[in-house]
């Protein structure tokens, strides 16, 4: 059953949660004489998210979405894959353009398509017409400790929007979405830290929630208030660091050193690093598949002592296998964390057998330096609202990230008797962006 069927296809208001990592997208609509009701909306098949992850194919010349992106590229189709785009938001990168079937396109215009994807699908489960009010999530920062470049990168997701066709743009922090989702589903005032760990970046809410907050604050808006619920929300940190971080590092740390990562060559010094970082980061995986950068790639084999690593980079390299590898290592750690056991990256494409293990102590270990950087930033948020960790009702998860066990380990351990409540990890942002009032 489509909303449609179930709601007025009419006015009303498109939420959207563009996330490093994964996207999700909520619709708020009002039946005459019924209060607002917000419907989740099935992205590709009956799932709700869609893989913030783009095709371009090379062989049908087609631009493929989400699931059907990564499929397509790992199933060995001709073809560019490109995954979190938002990093590239605040960044002069963004500006840039780049090849992909042929065409030269910016890397904004990309972003663009695929929110016009996001709403072309919404618009199939909501009617058939194109919504053109839509509040996009950001980020408590998208860029840490530059407040221009962090204007900057909001002014670029309203142009990407607006040049999606969305007429009516405005905006919400992520955390504070969360918590609006969450208020939702609680019958008494509540004191909470809303903790959202998304691909890119960890935000915190502290905030006052509750059933006759939510009445107050629902008539202030009809009564035009811009931010009714302003004084309910106590603080707000964040810190740029999310799921691709943890990638990046347990990419480097368990797969990398099979090419030649802090490999000693036989002058003592270790191998030149660049290549390895670009390669464990989803969004410059590309440029290392340059006529130029395959030459600099090459010149290193004389600071390699052991040449079967060089070898094993260049095969990366020559036959585009980063994402491949990036795809494994997040494979493993998800598996890692769910299950509490060790998981295998299969390396074969690389060379026949060749494997890598990640342990959950390995994981933990390796994971330790960025997790204790994003639980500071919630012991931050917490002395900015002026309250102690005894004072908290629970902590509030959403995002994808906050899944991770080693996450989950390091916040009990800081805030030792404050229950960790899980919501909707990748649909409750969207859900309170469509809910929410325009800010």
């Amino acid at each position: 059953m489509r909303i449609s069927d179930k709601t007025s296809s009419g006015a009303g208001v498109l939420g959207i949660d563009f996330g490093t990592s994964n996207s999700a997208v909520a619709w708020a609509s009002a039946l005459p004489g019924q209060a607002r009701q917000v419907h989740a909306i099935p992205l590709e098949g009956a799932a709700t998210t869609l893989p913030t992850a783009l095709f371009f194919n090379a062989e049908d010349q087609g631009i493929h979405f989400g699931r059907d992106a990564v499929a397509q590229y790992l199933s060995g189709t001709e073809g560019r894959l490109m995954r979190s785009l938002k990093s590239l938001l605040g960044s002069p990168l963004l500006q840039e353009q780049t090849l992909v079937n042929g065409q030269q396109i910016s890397f904004q215009d990309i972003i663009s398509r695929f929110l016009l994807e996001l709403r072309t699908r919404a618009a199939a489960q909501v009617g058939g017409q194109l919504p053109a009010t839509v509040v996009m999530g950001r980020p408590v920062h998208f860029v840490d400790d530059d407040p221009k470049r962090d204007a900057l990168a909001e002014d670029s997701l309203r142009q990407t929007a607006l040049s999606a066709g969305f007429e009516h743009v405005s905006f919400q922090l992520e955390p504070i979405a969360a918590a609006l989702d969450y208020e939702q589903r609680i019958t008494q005032e509540s004191l909470v830290l809303v903790t959202d760990i998304g691909g890119g970046t960890s935000d915190f809410t502290v905030v006052r929630l509750g059933p006759e907050r939510l009445a107050q604050g629902t008539k202030l808006q009809a009564l035009g208030h811009a931010n009714p619920r302003v004084s309910d929300i106590l603080a707000t940190t964040g810190v740029h660091i999310g799921g691709t971080d943890f990638d990046l590092k347990l990419n480097l740390e368990q797969l990398m050193p099979l090419l030649g990562y802090r490999h000693i060559g036989p002058t003592g010094r270790e191998v030149p690093s660049a290549v390895f970082f670009d390669l464990a980061t989803w969004h410059l995986i590309n440029w290392r598949y340059s006529a130029k950068a395959m030459r600099e790639a090459q010149s290193l084999r004389g600071n390699y002592t052991h040449l079967l690593l060089h070898d094993r980079l260049m095969k990366v390299l020559t036959e585009r296998l980063g994402h491949l590898n990036a795809h494994e290592v997040e494979i493993a750690k998800i598996e890692c964390s769910n299950t509490g056991s060790h998981a295998v990256m299969d390396l074969g494409a690389i060379e026949r057998g060749l494997e890598a293990d990640m342990t959950p102590q390995s994981m933990a270990q390796h994971l330790q330096t960025p997790l204790n950087q994003v639980v500071a930033c919630a012991q931050e948020c917490l002395q900015r609202a002026g309250v102690t960790a005894a004072q908290l009702d629970g902590i509030y998860l959403t995002g994808g990230s906050s899944a991770l066990k080693p996450f989950q380990l390091a916040l009990q351990k800081a805030f030792v008797s404050t229950p960790l409540i899980e919501g909707d990890l990748f649909g409750g942002v969207a859900a309170g962006l469509a809910c929410s009032s325009a800010t």
